[in-house]
């Protein structure tokens, strides 16, 4: 599967420092320190329907990361799968009457122009689920052979116990688990499981659904989770630096992802660090599918919105909060671009050096975008006041929104 193609990012003077994020895991801050290539896993959509704003958000802070790695001085390997394969887009295509695959297709396509629009530099790999099955199979093979997974009615699940660091990820009670497990794709109540929080590893072919030589397994298609710890162990190997997603993944997906990597390898940590951005919110409610309740960046685009308002809207909160979408975020996102913009035209301004190192120090700070923003407005409102007599501060300020933040002026 291909990505989308990259936009350029405009060299600075020096490098800005190394970020330290919240872990997850260990519930604080963590200065990430990577080797000469910073690794990042980030989990990717399920495309049955078009990107929305929590999707955009999450992409958002991770290519933030990514630009702040190569800041620092680091080359970066990225890798984000596709889902293409799972429950809820049969659900979907079965609904419209719709092939699954062209589905499927349509949708990653669309998802393909919304990351080029917003100028989310993209994954080195990006990986189908369906392409990754040769790679799913010998790992699902290892763990029953290992005693960490078995069979129920030709299903094979992962027995969570076999992990001893099981829960170390999301921190969470066992009935916590249970519950999210429930609400998140997992069958805690089906019978004859060793364990209610097991997850399905790889699911025997069903009549009428699509499904996929399993070898020893039989037919069938895989599981969530493993999908994920296929594509992650090919291209970055174990411990790699960072796990990114949306913070409803921290569990199951990333817990039990762990799990089943730390098994398969004996090796731990799966990931050095797990970075989880916050829940975007239309009128009250978490933005999500099953309600409905979303705002698709192609809509917006379509209606003429320049996608760097979308951006500075997206960039206005930090990633790890919760915050609420609304007209008014997008407006002011709107007239913000057109200050900047109009600030960065004229021939002189104020030194932007100190700009620079602001928002260098902001990013590296759990990529705390807002006080980069502010940091650029105290720039433009100089330059509003008293403007300046350095003829290359509009440009360095202009190459720094662009760098940094991902925004073209």
């Amino acid at each position: 599967m291909y990505a989308w193609p990259a936009s350029d990012v405009p060299a600075l003077p020096g490098h800005g420092p190394a970020p330290r994020v919240h872990d997850t895991a260990t519930g604080g801050p963590l200065t990430l320190s990577p080797g000469p290539v910073a690794r990042l896993y980030v989990c990717g959509i399920t495309p049955y329907d078009a990107t929305h704003m929590g999707h955009a958000a999450t992409y958002t802070a991770f290519d933030l990361l990514q630009r702040v790695w190569r800041d620092a001085g680091h080359d970066v390997l990225y890798v984000q799968n596709v889902t293409d394969i799972d429950d809820p887009l049969l659900e979907r295509a079965e609904q419209t009457g719709e092939d699954w695959a062209a589905l499927a297709d349509r949708e990653t396509t669309l998802y393909r122009e919304d990351m080029t629009a917003l100028r989310i530099l993209p994954p080195d790999h990006y990986v189908g689920a369906v392409e990754a099955i040769g790679r799913i199979v010998p790992l699902v093979e290892r763990l029953l052979a290992a005693g960490a997974a078995y069979e129920l009615d030709g299903d094979v699940y992962f027995w969570v116990a076999s992990d001893p660091r099981f829960g170390e990820v999301s921190g969470l009670d066992q009935s916590t688990m249970r519950r999210l497990s429930a609400e998140r794709g997992g069958d805690p109540d089906r019978p004859g499981k060793k364990d209610p929080l097991d997850p399905l590893l790889w699911m025997a072919a069903r009549p009428g659904e699509p499904s996929w030589d399993g070898g020893s397994l039989g037919p069938g298609r895989p599981g969530w989770h493993i999908e994920c710890v296929a594509i992650a162990l090919e291209y970055l190997r174990m411990g790699f630096d960072v796990q990114g997603g949306g913070c409803d993944l921290a569990f199951p997906h990333h817990e039990m992802g762990a799990a089943h990597a730390q098994v398969v390898t004996g090796e731990h940590p799966y990931a050095q660090a797990y970075v989880h951005s916050g829940m975007v919110a239309l009128d009250g409610e978490k933005m999500s599918k099953s309600r409905g309740n979303l705002v698709f960046v192609s809509t917006l685009r379509r209606a003429g919105t320049d996608p760097m308002a979308i951006r500075l809207a997206l960039l206005s909160h930090h990633y790890r909060s919760d915050w609420e979408w609304t007209d008014e975020v997008l407006q002011q996102a709107g007239a913000r671009l057109a200050r900047w913009r109009s600030a960065v035209a004229r021939p002189e301004g104020p030194s932007a050096l100190e700009a620079l190192e602001q928002v260098r120090a902001a990013l590296a700070d759990d990529l705390d975008a807002p006080a980069a923003l502010a940091a650029v407005d105290r720039w433009v409102e100089r330059q509003e006041d008293r403007g300046g007599t350095d003829t290359g501060a509009p440009g360095l300020l202009s190459r720094t929104v662009d760098a940094l933040l991902g925004v073209a002026l």
